[in-house]
Protein backbone atom coordinates (compact mmCIF):
# COMPACT_ATOMS: atom_id res chain seq x y z
CA UNK A 1 0.00 0.00 0.00
CA UNK A 2 1.54 3.59 -0.54
CA UNK A 3 1.74 6.66 1.58
CA UNK A 4 -0.97 8.12 -0.18
CA UNK A 5 -3.43 5.71 0.30
CA UNK A 6 -2.33 5.30 4.10
CA UNK A 7 -2.47 9.00 3.78
CA UNK A 8 -6.11 8.64 2.34
CA UNK A 9 -7.03 5.71 5.20
CA UNK A 10 -6.11 8.29 8.18
CA UNK A 11 -8.19 11.34 6.84
CA UNK A 12 -11.01 8.68 6.56
CA UNK A 13 -10.74 7.22 10.08
CA UNK A 14 -9.92 10.88 11.34
CA UNK A 15 -13.55 12.09 9.31
CA UNK A 16 -15.52 9.35 10.72
CA UNK A 17 -14.04 10.06 14.10
CA UNK A 18 -15.54 13.94 14.11
CA UNK A 19 -18.63 12.73 12.53
CA UNK A 20 -19.29 9.56 15.24
CA UNK A 21 -18.02 12.55 17.91
CA UNK A 22 -20.79 15.34 16.53
CA UNK A 23 -23.29 12.09 16.82
CA UNK A 24 -22.92 11.55 20.60
CA UNK A 25 -23.15 15.20 21.46
CA UNK A 26 -25.99 16.33 24.02
CA UNK A 27 -28.95 17.13 21.95
CA UNK A 28 -29.92 20.80 21.35
CA UNK A 29 -32.96 22.78 20.00
CA UNK A 30 -34.54 25.78 19.81
CA UNK A 31 -32.42 28.75 21.91
CA UNK A 32 -34.38 30.82 24.15
CA UNK A 33 -37.68 32.30 22.71
CA UNK A 34 -37.09 30.10 19.75
CA UNK A 35 -34.42 31.99 18.55
CA UNK A 36 -31.87 30.84 15.62
CA UNK A 37 -28.96 28.83 17.27
CA UNK A 38 -25.65 31.02 17.45
CA UNK A 39 -22.48 29.72 15.89
CA UNK A 40 -19.30 31.51 16.19
CA UNK A 41 -17.00 30.45 13.13
CA UNK A 42 -13.75 31.86 13.53
CA UNK A 43 -10.40 32.01 10.92
CA UNK A 44 -6.74 32.40 10.52
CA UNK A 45 -6.89 35.38 8.37
CA UNK A 46 -2.47 35.49 8.64
CA UNK A 47 -0.78 35.12 5.72
CA UNK A 48 -0.32 31.13 5.65
CA UNK A 49 -3.95 30.82 4.85
CA UNK A 50 -4.64 33.16 2.06
CA UNK A 51 -4.22 30.58 -0.30
CA UNK A 52 -7.31 29.27 0.21
CA UNK A 53 -8.81 32.76 1.97
CA UNK A 54 -11.71 32.38 -1.25
CA UNK A 55 -12.54 29.03 -0.59
CA UNK A 56 -13.73 29.87 2.99
CA UNK A 57 -15.58 32.68 1.43
CA UNK A 58 -17.46 30.49 -0.62
CA UNK A 59 -17.87 27.63 1.56
CA UNK A 60 -19.18 29.48 4.43
CA UNK A 61 -22.62 29.59 2.88
CA UNK A 62 -22.83 26.24 3.37
CA UNK A 63 -23.51 27.09 7.10
CA UNK A 64 -26.80 28.95 6.34
CA UNK A 65 -27.98 26.49 3.69
CA UNK A 66 -27.67 23.14 5.57
CA UNK A 67 -29.85 25.16 8.19
CA UNK A 68 -32.63 26.85 6.37
CA UNK A 69 -34.97 24.31 7.23
CA UNK A 70 -34.07 24.49 11.00
CA UNK A 71 -34.86 27.54 11.84
CA UNK A 72 -31.41 28.33 10.64
CA UNK A 73 -28.51 29.81 12.85
CA UNK A 74 -27.41 33.31 13.83
CA UNK A 75 -23.36 33.51 13.23
CA UNK A 76 -20.78 35.55 14.45
CA UNK A 77 -17.58 35.63 12.12
CA UNK A 78 -14.50 35.96 14.08
CA UNK A 79 -10.67 36.15 12.94
CA UNK A 80 -7.42 37.38 13.50
CA UNK A 81 -4.61 38.45 11.32
CA UNK A 82 -1.40 41.25 11.64
CA UNK A 83 0.44 42.33 14.62
CA UNK A 84 -2.63 41.46 17.19
CA UNK A 85 -5.58 42.52 15.09
CA UNK A 86 -8.96 40.44 16.00
CA UNK A 87 -12.35 41.43 15.36
CA UNK A 88 -15.58 40.02 15.97
CA UNK A 89 -18.77 40.63 13.82
CA UNK A 90 -22.04 41.28 14.92
CA UNK A 91 -24.66 37.69 14.56
CA UNK A 92 -25.69 37.56 11.67
CA UNK A 93 -28.85 35.82 9.89
CA UNK A 94 -28.06 36.21 6.10
CA UNK A 95 -25.66 34.33 3.72
CA UNK A 96 -25.33 37.38 1.82
CA UNK A 97 -24.50 39.62 5.02
CA UNK A 98 -21.85 37.02 6.10
CA UNK A 99 -20.10 37.12 2.71
CA UNK A 100 -20.00 41.21 2.65
CA UNK A 101 -18.21 40.96 5.81
CA UNK A 102 -15.99 38.50 4.60
CA UNK A 103 -15.06 40.10 1.69
CA UNK A 104 -13.76 42.79 3.60
CA UNK A 105 -11.09 41.09 4.85
CA UNK A 106 -7.83 40.55 3.51
CA UNK A 107 -5.00 37.94 4.78
CA UNK A 108 -1.98 39.78 7.12
CA UNK A 109 1.23 38.15 7.90
CA UNK A 110 0.98 37.75 12.05
CA UNK A 111 1.42 35.01 14.19
CA UNK A 112 -1.92 32.77 15.95
CA UNK A 113 -3.97 34.07 18.41
CA UNK A 114 -6.36 31.06 18.55
CA UNK A 115 -6.58 31.66 22.63
CA UNK A 116 -8.28 35.46 22.09
CA UNK A 117 -10.75 32.98 19.90
CA UNK A 118 -11.54 30.80 22.64
CA UNK A 119 -12.00 33.63 25.06
CA UNK A 120 -14.02 35.43 23.03
CA UNK A 121 -16.23 32.07 22.85
CA UNK A 122 -16.42 32.02 26.67
CA UNK A 123 -17.35 35.88 26.94
CA UNK A 124 -20.22 35.45 24.25
CA UNK A 125 -21.64 31.82 25.75
CA UNK A 126 -21.85 33.54 29.16
CA UNK A 127 -23.71 36.29 27.78
CA UNK A 128 -26.05 34.38 25.78
CA UNK A 129 -25.36 30.62 25.15
CA UNK A 130 -23.71 29.84 21.94
CA UNK A 131 -24.46 26.36 20.11
CA UNK A 132 -20.53 25.64 18.34
CA UNK A 133 -17.67 27.28 17.58
CA UNK A 134 -15.64 26.44 14.11
CA UNK A 135 -12.00 27.08 13.92
CA UNK A 136 -10.07 26.87 10.61
CA UNK A 137 -6.64 27.44 10.89
CA UNK A 138 -3.02 25.58 9.68
CA UNK A 139 -0.84 26.22 12.73
CA UNK A 140 -0.33 27.18 16.85
CA UNK A 141 1.95 29.68 17.97
CA UNK A 142 0.65 29.97 21.67
CA UNK A 143 1.11 27.95 25.11
CA UNK A 144 -0.57 24.51 24.49
CA UNK A 145 -1.52 24.88 28.49
CA UNK A 146 -3.66 28.22 27.86
CA UNK A 147 -5.18 26.61 25.29
CA UNK A 148 -6.33 23.99 26.74
CA UNK A 149 -6.82 26.17 30.20
CA UNK A 150 -10.01 28.19 28.27
CA UNK A 151 -10.90 24.77 26.36
CA UNK A 152 -11.66 23.14 29.46
CA UNK A 153 -13.85 26.47 30.22
CA UNK A 154 -15.74 26.26 26.99
CA UNK A 155 -15.98 22.41 28.17
CA UNK A 156 -17.98 23.12 31.42
CA UNK A 157 -20.24 25.52 29.89
CA UNK A 158 -21.38 23.01 26.87
CA UNK A 159 -19.74 24.94 23.76
CA UNK A 160 -17.93 22.82 21.77
CA UNK A 161 -14.95 23.64 19.52
CA UNK A 162 -15.10 21.90 16.25
CA UNK A 163 -11.38 22.37 14.70
CA UNK A 164 -10.66 22.14 11.37
CA UNK A 165 -6.77 21.59 10.37
CA UNK A 166 -5.39 22.78 6.93
CA UNK A 167 -2.50 20.81 6.29
CA UNK A 168 -0.15 18.57 7.71
CA UNK A 169 1.21 20.45 10.62
CA UNK A 170 1.92 17.75 13.63
CA UNK A 171 2.26 20.56 16.48
CA UNK A 172 -1.25 22.12 15.10
CA UNK A 173 -2.73 18.57 14.93
CA UNK A 174 -1.65 17.85 18.39
CA UNK A 175 -3.19 21.21 20.08
CA UNK A 176 -5.94 21.22 18.06
CA UNK A 177 -7.20 17.95 19.22
CA UNK A 178 -6.29 18.39 22.34
CA UNK A 179 -8.45 22.03 22.80
CA UNK A 180 -11.40 20.06 20.62
CA UNK A 181 -11.62 17.42 23.28
CA UNK A 182 -11.44 19.44 26.26
CA UNK A 183 -14.21 21.54 24.84
CA UNK A 184 -16.21 18.46 23.88
CA UNK A 185 -15.98 19.00 20.32
CA UNK A 186 -14.30 17.55 17.29
CA UNK A 187 -11.16 17.65 15.31
CA UNK A 188 -10.98 17.05 11.49
CA UNK A 189 -8.35 17.30 9.21
CA UNK A 190 -8.78 18.53 5.57
CA UNK A 191 -6.29 19.99 2.76
CA UNK A 192 -6.55 22.85 0.15
CA UNK A 193 -7.30 20.00 -2.25
CA UNK A 194 -10.84 18.75 -0.93
CA UNK A 195 -12.68 21.09 -0.44
CA UNK A 196 -15.50 18.81 -0.46
CA UNK A 197 -14.16 17.57 3.01
CA UNK A 198 -14.48 20.59 4.34
CA UNK A 199 -18.05 21.47 2.97
CA UNK A 200 -19.08 18.53 4.42
CA UNK A 201 -17.98 18.63 7.99
CA UNK A 202 -19.11 22.52 8.29
CA UNK A 203 -22.73 21.67 6.94
CA UNK A 204 -22.65 18.55 9.95
CA UNK A 205 -22.01 21.25 12.37
CA UNK A 206 -24.03 23.61 11.16
CA UNK A 207 -26.53 21.08 11.34
CA UNK A 208 -26.27 19.99 14.67
CA UNK A 209 -26.02 23.55 15.95
CA UNK A 210 -29.15 24.46 14.56
CA UNK A 211 -31.20 21.22 15.53
CA UNK A 212 -29.02 19.08 17.07
CA UNK A 213 -28.19 15.25 16.68
CA UNK A 214 -31.57 14.26 15.66
CA UNK A 215 -31.65 17.23 12.79
CA UNK A 216 -27.93 15.77 11.81
CA UNK A 217 -28.94 12.19 10.73
CA UNK A 218 -32.24 13.40 9.27
CA UNK A 219 -29.47 16.14 6.74
CA UNK A 220 -27.36 13.03 6.18
CA UNK A 221 -29.92 10.84 4.87
CA UNK A 222 -31.28 13.41 2.08
CA UNK A 223 -27.65 14.86 1.05
CA UNK A 224 -25.15 13.72 -1.22
CA UNK A 225 -23.40 10.78 -1.60
CA UNK A 226 -20.12 12.07 0.38
CA UNK A 227 -22.27 12.79 4.01
CA UNK A 228 -24.22 9.72 3.24
CA UNK A 229 -20.21 7.97 3.55
CA UNK A 230 -19.74 10.41 6.29
CA UNK A 231 -21.93 10.17 8.38
CA UNK A 232 -22.48 6.22 8.03
CA UNK A 233 -21.20 5.80 11.54
CA UNK A 234 -24.66 7.71 12.80
CA UNK A 235 -26.74 4.97 11.48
Amino acid sequence: MSDKDLSTRSDKQSIDQFIEKVRTLPQTGAGPGGKPGRLIFALDATGSREPTWDQACHLQSELFMATRDLGGLAIQLCYYRGFGEFRATKFVNETSQLLNLMNGVSCLGGRTQIGRVLAHAVKETRAEPVRAVVFIGDCCEEPVDELCHIAGELGMLRTPVFMFHEGADAHARAVFQQVSKLSGGAYAPFDRNSPQVLKDLMAAVAVYASGGTKALQDFSSRSSPEVKRLTQQIR
